[in-house]
């Protein structure tokens, strides 16, 4: 016999309904073998009821003491899920504010209303908005401070009051006297800030152009636009450049984009905005007494068009030194593929020959081609570029004079680079075309022997390059100093006319050098021949011989006087009065 509160199977008992239960019948009945003993109601109840809302008792088997009890229904519409249904026509969603919700148990759907929204919402106008605030369904201070919404309310205050209008947030209030001064005096400073700051940048800004303004005309600018305007081609090639067009090719002069440094500039790299790549020259302080023959030299060297010159673009006289734009030549110098990493046996004599030859042209142009002759005043491998196609590009004209047409000698401080300078320059700061020449000389000694001018880690007789080869040369040594791997049975008879005119330029004495137009005309000659070896009866050849011949003759039988007429060896004397020693 079951006990109060438990219904476990005889007398009473229960099952639950198991989800997605389609059909199910009940029956209740009583054992005959228990109705001749028992005192039971022999009728038998079966109900259906919502689980927990029932208890069984006792005295229930005597009868029950209800007639209902509760019951709910688990149901949903159809067999597919909402994404299946809502573009049927049979779709049971109507409102506009409902949503569907698939059932829990994978078989059809059911309908509700929107958070915020009640009522029926399988009528097409069933869900209704929820009036929070009169139902005081909210968390706003006051009913008046609340503002309904669709699907849901808003808290607010009034002109005049602050706050959110929350209850959480304090409500809505009048604002103190303090807290408008505190917000009056915020709004000040801000505006007096932002009015100092625009003042401020309005004042740098002028004061940078007032500063630029000072170089431009410092360096010459006015003078320059002068020039131009006088100039109906200067216009087109030269060109005046702004700091910030070159700040920002060389992205504010970026250490990582120099490509070189020099006795008269630093040289970036650059991009200006139409992608051209140049080569700008951060030059040294310009001496305020010459910044009309700088300008003038800006000028001149801007309208040079030689293949083998470097091409001056233009330049910038914004900033405090000037900055000189050039073409760009992407192959590194001479002297790099001469001496730095074992380039130089990459270069053959061939090659040599011809860098040697457009170089010789370019400073042949500069003196006698230009509309004013110009001295480089610093011919060096290092100041000869290579392209793609290892061709010369003469560059660095920093310490370039123009030579007045009415004059063929300047009086000037010495500059230009130890191991190249022209002694008697040196000896006398008279500057000349000659002093070029003999600067090429040494360029042609380099090309030859592959080694730098001036060494202190050779022999106290080898430290001096020239001297070194115009000894090797006089006591027909040439091949033993010539760079290995130049020499084959081919341009034996080149490289002697090559070396023998590199000797006539380092003559001491200038006016028994060759000018440049003599020089480059020479070697042009060797090049010549050595493209059409069967051309053996020119004045070049023939000059070359009887040179040669007369050097061995003047080491055979010491005929100073003819070496000197007609190699120049007797300046070997003057070349040994210089005591190099150790270098002081």
């Amino acid at each position: 016999m079951e006990r109060s509160g438990n219904c476990t199977g005889i007398g009473c008992c229960q099952v639950d309904i198991p989800p997605r239960m389609k059909n199910i019948s009940l029956q209740a009945y009583s054992f005959n073998n228990f109705n001749s003993t028992s005192d039971f109601n022999q009728c038998g109840y079966s109900f259906v009821v919502k689980n927990g809302n029932y208890t069984f008792s006792l005295d229930h088997l005597k009868g029950i003491n209800f007639t209902m009890a509760p019951m709910v229904m688990d149901w949903s519409v159809g067999n597919d899920t909402c994404n299946a249904s809502m573009n049927r026509d049979y779709y049971a969603c109507k409102s506009h504010n409902s949503d569907c919700k698939n059932s829990p148990y994978k078989y059809g759907y059911r309908c509700k209303c929107k958070q915020g929204f009640e009522g029926n919402p399988y009528l097409s106008d069933g869900c209704k908005d929820i009036p929070e605030c009169t139902r005081k369904q909210h968390n706003c201070d006051s009913e008046d401070h609340c503002r309904e919404t669709s699907g849901s309310f808003e808290c607010f205050c009034p002109d005049g009051l602050i706050g959110n209008g929350t209850k959480e947030g304090g409500g809505c209030h009048r604002p103190d006297q303090f807290t408008k001064i505190v917000i009056g005096v915020g709004v000040g400073l801000i505006a007096l800030f932002i009015g100092v700051s625009w003042i401020y940048l309005m004042y740098q800004k002028r004061k940078v152009f007032k500063l630029k303004e000072k170089f431009f005309q410092q360096n010459g600018g006015i003078i320059l636009r002068q020039q131009l305007s006088t100039r109906e081609d200067s216009s087109q090639s030269t060109t005046i450049f702004s700091a910030e067009q070159l700040k920002k090719a060389t992205n504010n002069f970026d250490e990582s984009l120099i490509v070189g440094k020099g006795g008269y500039g630093t040289v970036f790299k650059g991009i200006l905005s139409n992608n051209k790549v140049v080569a700008i020259k951060k030059s040294k302080i310009v001496d305020q007494s010459q910044v009309e023959q700088f300008i003038n030299e800006v000028i001149i060297l801007s309208q040079i068009n030689h293949r083998n010159v470097v091409k001056l673009l233009g330049c910038c006289l914004e900033t405090e030194v000037p900055l000189l734009v050039y073409e760009f030549v992407n192959n590194g110098t001479l002297f790099d593929y001469l001496h730095n990493q074992g380039q130089g046996v990459n270069l053959s004599w061939k090659t040599r020959l011809r860098i040697a030859t457009e170089t010789a042209a370019a400073l042949s142009y500069l003196h006698s081609a230009a509309s004013i002759p110009i001295i480089h005043r610093d011919v060096k491998t290092a100041n000869i570029l290579l392209d793609d196609t290892y061709t010369a590009k003469v560059s660095d004209f920093g310490a370039s004079k123009l030579v007045p047409l009415d004059q063929t000698e300047i009086a000037t401080i010495v500059q230009g680079t130890f191991g190249y300078l022209d002694p008697e320059y040196m000896q006398s700061s008279q500057l000349t075309e000659k002093s070029d020449v003999y600067s090429f000389g040494v360029v042609l000694v380099e090309l030859l022997t592959g080694e730098k001018p001036f060494c202190f880690d050779r022999a106290e007789e080898k430290r001096s390059l020239t001297v070194h080869f115009l000894c090797s040369l006089k006591e027909d040594r040439l091949f033993d100093v010539l760079q290995v791997g130049i020499l084959d049975e081919e341009n034996k008879q080149e490289l002697m006319e090559v070396a023998i005119l590199a000797a006539r330029c380092l003559r001491l004495i200038g006016e028994e050098r060759p000018s440049m137009k003599e020089v480059a005309m020479e070697l042009e000659g060797i090049k010549l021949t050595e493209k059409h070896p069967w051309i053996n009866t020119g004045k070049n050849s023939e000059e070359g011989q009887y040179l040669l011949h007369e050097a061995q003759s003047s080491r055979e039988h010491g005929d100073s006087s003819s070496a000197q007429q007609n190699t120049g060896y007797d300046s070997l004397r003057a070349v040994e009065l210089i005591d190099f020693g150790n270098g002081r």
